[in-house]
């Protein structure tokens, strides 16, 4: 198919995969932003407990993940009931982490919602990205990169919205967590009802063999693509888990920290359909290398920056923001594209990409909150210079590295250009 036919493909259900790639992007990366520093604060949970436990849960989810891989494939004849109620489950744990005071000890509380949240997110990210490899392959020879234009931007977008909306509704509602929750409700519902038509209309055949995981890890193009999702992904869940610590401990934002995740996460939303164009005339691994090392670069500055550099801060927002628009849209249309090649039903290999996305906010958590427990930092007083210096490094030389390891493994990955 051509680039004019992908262009002139069937437009009106892609604002659902907008949509529902924003409710999950609510229920992901935000939940790593605002959960720690929200039972810090308000139940005064330890830093190395918290990182201990979502470390621990993403052991479940080595386990978890996969099989529900495997359920997500079995239950394709009937994906809508399934991601109704699954979705219905997530909403509900989101009151229960946020809205609900915590029952008994808040710490357990925690990581029980949290499992029922993240089991429901992968759940629903294997069924809403095996459904979008169906359909992205109706799209043309760039679907999955089109697709993930509107896809993507969506997600950016809820990222943006979840990360800034508990700090806009301080300002009219003394208990803004629980108005996040309660609208985290609403757009579940908005979301399902946007993709009902999709599940029945854009699966594999029932008699499809799916991707089984031996599949996916015998496939060196597979593999390699999910380990440069994982050290690529590692550097974001660091700078989310400490961005609320860093603006109110290092630049003493005062009241800015939603201004400025806004700036980060709209920058990443906006770029999302340049670098999907992008991907188009120069391939996507070209593309996705230029956003990686725009970011990387951008990035380094932060360690320079301290108390009132708000200004200079935003700037590199709004960098390294576009940057992460790269990863965030291309790095999923080239494995797309890739199980799409393997097979037409791709839920399985998709259960491992979502265990990959999760692994890496644990991962995240267990990296930094125990070292800043060590050296005596403490959430909303004042903190020691080396308690400060090391949570700098930390926030920004940490990523970094990791960021330009991540560049190196995708250089040296051979991919399509298309």
């Amino acid at each position: 198919m051509s680039e004019a036919a992908v262009i002139d493909a069937p437009r009106p259900r892609l604002w659902g995969y907008s949509l529902f790639g924003g409710l999950l992007a609510m229920a992901g990366l935000p939940i790593y932003i605002h959960a720690p520093f929200f039972y810090v604060e308000t139940y005064a949970v330890s830093l190395a407990a918290l990182g201990t436990v979502l470390f621990v849960l993403r052991g479940l989810d080595f386990v978890q993940d996969p099989a529900l891989g495997w359920l997500a494939a079995r239950l394709s004849a009937m994906r809508g009931l399934a991601v109704a109620v699954a979705a219905s489950l997530m909403a509900g744990a989101m009151v229960m982490l946020f809205a609900i005071p915590p029952l008994f000890a808040p710490l357990i509380w925690f990581a029980l919602a949290l499992t029922v949240l993240f089991s429901c997110y992968s759940f629903l990210t294997i069924c809403f990205y095996a459904t979008g490899v169906a359909r992205g392959d109706r799209l043309g020879a760039s679907g999955h990169v089109y697709l993930a234009g509107w896809r993507e931007t969506g997600a950016l977008l809820g990222v943006c919205l979840a990360a800034a909306s508990p700090v806009a509704l301080e300002a009219v509602t003394p208990v803004p967590f629980t108005g996040f929750a309660l609208g985290f409700v609403l757009i579940t519902a908005l979301a399902v009802w946007a993709m009902r038509q999709e599940w029945p209309r854009f699966r594999a055949a029932p008699e499809t063999e799916g991707l089984s995981l031996r599949d996916v890890f015998r496939d060196p193009t597979a593999r390699r693509l999910l380990i440069i999702a994982l050290v690529n992904a590692t550097p974001v869940a660091i700078t989310s888990t400490l961005f609320l610590f860093y603006a109110e401990s290092v630049l003493q934002a005062e009241g800015m920290e939603g201004v400025l995740l806004i700036l980060l996460f709209l920058s990443a939303a906006v770029s999302a359909p340049f670098w999907a164009r992008l991907a188009r005339r120069t391939g996507a691994k070209t593309a996705l290398l230029t956003g990686m090392v725009l970011a990387a670069v951008s990035f380094a500055f932060v360690t320079l920056l301290g108390p009132g550099d708000l200004a200079l801060f935003a700037l590199i927002c709004v960098i390294s923001g576009a940057g992460i628009g790269a990863d965030l849209t291309l790095l999923p249309a080239i494995f797309s594209r890739r199980l799409a090649e393997l097979s037409p039903e791709a839920a399985k290999g998709f259960g491992l990409w979502a265990f990959v996305t999760k692994a890496t906010l644990a991962l995240a958590a267990l990296m930094v909150f125990p070292p800043l427990q060590f050296v005596g930092f403490e959430a909303g007083t004042e903190n020691s210079a080396t308690a400060i210096q090391t949570l700098i490094l930390l926030y920004a030389a940490l990523p970094s590295v990791l960021k330009l390891l991540a560049i190196a493994l995708l250089a040296l990955t051979p991919l399509k250009e298309s």
